[in-house]
């Protein structure tokens, strides 16, 4: 007796069942038995859309590995990359302004990235050549020269390709206060004149002293407002450690465009050599 009450429902409990399945008859839902067939077998359809997914993921990927290279990169990524910097300077506004911030969002600051810091620099014997000038091309300048400049402060964010970021203070003049002074021979080799932008050449080229570092500009971003040749860091004159004497700051580019310790300076009409671009990353590194 004690087995069979052990393996038969009491007679309240097997009603109880029933009517639920009525119900859910009723309801239109299936049976449980039903129910407990179709789970298995959107389980199984689950299972088989998750392999042929992963199995085409891989394929893609080996497709894409397998493409030839472009700048070090497979050419589909680096059509990807054009497209968005297409996008991204056709969208360009010089209104578009980076974020600024109070002095109490300052934050730590990091030393990141030692390429074309040769240790044997003496920052007293720098001195700062401009080539494709209107005048007096090459044109060598000194300190003095940049902080005769009108002076701009700004607090604003240097974002890291590595995905970190510092807020800091610079100090310095505007790269388009240094284009006005010192300008480039224009296109139409009219006069400059700073109503004509697209009379500039295209690009500005900078590499360091030693040209182990170097990068590439864009016209736009270099009279963006907030592109700074920097000479100060949180109140101070920058260290070596940071790009002493002078530096570039452009907010709307991440830090691999931020050369520091620059040397050299060129107008150019042609895209200039980027250190990183011909390692296979985005030439435009914007954000």
């Amino acid at each position: 007796m004690s087995e069979e009450l052990q393996h038969n429902p009491a007679p309240d409990e097997s009603a109880a069942d029933a009517a639920s399945e009525i119900e859910a008859l009723a309801a239109g839902a299936p049976p449980a038995n039903d129910a407990e067939q179709q789970m298995r077998r959107m389980s199984r359809r689950s299972f088989a859309w998750s392999i042929l997914a992963f199995g085409a993921a891989g394929g893609g990927l080996q497709w894409l590995n397998t493409r030839r290279e472009e700048d070090g990169v497979p050419w589909p990524l680096r059509r990807a990359l054009q497209t968005n910097e297409s996008l991204a300077r056709d969208l360009f506004s010089p209104a578009r302004l980076a974020p600024t911030f109070p002095r109490s969002a300052l934050t730590p600051q990091r030393v990141n990235g030692v390429i074309g810091m040769s240790e044997d620099f003496n920052p007293e014997q720098w001195q700062l050549t401009v080539e494709g000038v209107a005048e007096n091309d090459p044109l060598t300048l000194d300190m003095a020269a940049i902080k005769k400049l009108p002076r701009f402060e700004m607090i604003t964010e240097l974002k890291c390709i590595e995905g970190w970021s510092v807020i800091t203070h610079w100090a310095g003049a505007r790269m388009a206060d240094f284009i006005a002074r010192y300008p480039p021979t224009t296109r139409s080799g009219e006069a400059y004149n700073a109503a004509k932008p697209n009379d500039l050449p295209e690009f500005v080229g900078m590499e360091t002293p030693d040209g182990g570092y170097y990068v590439g500009l864009e016209r736009e971003a270099a009279l963006h407002p907030q592109t700074l040749l920097c000479y100060e860091m949180s109140g101070a004159a920058l260290t070596l450690e940071h790009g002493a004497p002078l530096r570039l700051v452009t907010p709307l580019k991440y830090g691999v465009k931020h050369i520091k310790r620059i040397g050299t300076i060129r107008y150019v009409a042609q895209r200039p050599a980027d250190y990183w671009a011909e390692q296979g990353y985005d030439w435009y590194a914007g954000h």
